[in-house]
């Protein structure tokens, strides 16, 4: 059973920083592709970033684009999403999610769901 658990969501002021985790078990994690969606309160789930199988390539969407760094750990399956000068228009669930073929930025294209964690950032 595929399990994708993420962690690290909280309160924070803009400007602050947060780290969000995400442990997967139950499958081969280097074969999977990873990314982060986020959806706020009202709107559509929207892409964030991913990270390639080995993790040399990451995409990001422009909107949080030189603020947010996406990496892995393929010994612990672990993928992670640096978040700093966080803004309140960040304020959304957070989910991560793994792809096992070809990945775009739709959510389709990807295989496996975690259950999100919120991230609120305060003004």
């Amino acid at each position: 059973q595929v399990q994708l658990v993420e962690s690290g969501g909280g309160l924070v002021q803009a400007g602050g920083s947060l780290r969000l985790s995400c442990a997967a078990s139950g499958l081969t994690f280097s074969n999977y592709v990873m990314g982060w969606f986020r959806q706020a309160p009202g709107k559509e789930r929207e892409f964030v970033a991913h990270i390639s199988r080995n993790g040399p390539t990451t995409l990001y969407s422009d909107s949080v684009k030189g603020r947010f760094t996406i990496s892995r750990d393929n010994i612990k399956n672990t993928v992670y999403l640096q978040m700093n000068s966080l803004k309140p228009e960040d304020t959304a669930v957070y989910y991560c999610a793994a792809g096992r073929g070809i990945v775009t930025r739709s959510a389709s294209s990807y295989d496996y769901w975690g259950q999100g964690t919120e991230v609120t950032v305060s003004s």
